[in-house]
């Protein structure tokens, strides 16, 4: 294994570790949802692309370490940032997560995947190779 994979996997079992020891998911629920909403409205209201980007980056990383809540964070983006933006920021921030899920995975398990399934992914590989991150999205 090289030393960017080991790097990888060891940025991602600390993300992981970390919400799990901080207890994450207790934030993600729709009570606190709910209990919070108020809060997050008027730090949108004070600095709306401030608590568009955090909450965005936060969507994003949410998603791409699998850590349950995504479905809160979408209703929740509707509540606080209205039907459009909202979409918005749920549509784009899940996207970009699993993007990077699925990067991080391809990244640190492609040879053992290669070497397991061969040749039903050759199309896959074809086209990522072919089109980039536009075939990844389009998978999606």
């Amino acid at each position: 294994m090289s030393v960017k994979k080991i790097l990888l996997a060891l940025v991602i079992i600390a993300a992981v570790v970390a919400a799990v020891m901080f207890d994450v998911t207790q934030y993600l629920n729709l009570d606190t949802l709910k209990a919070q909403q108020t809060r997050v409205n008027g730090w949108f209201e004070a600095e709306p692309l401030l608590t568009f980007a955090i909450y965005f980056i936060a969507y994003v990383l949410v998603t791409a370490l699998s850590i349950p809540g995504a479905t809160i964070l979408t209703l929740g983006a509707g509540a606080i940032f209205g039907l459009g933006w909202g979409l918005l920021l749920a549509s784009f921030a899940s996207s970009v997560g699993a993007l990077l899920a699925f990067l991080s995975a391809r990244f640190l398990l492609k040879d053992w995947v290669q070497s397991k399934f061969g040749q039903r992914l050759e199309a896959i590989n074809r086209g990522v190779k072919r089109d980039g991150a536009f075939y990844l999205l389009s998978l999606r």
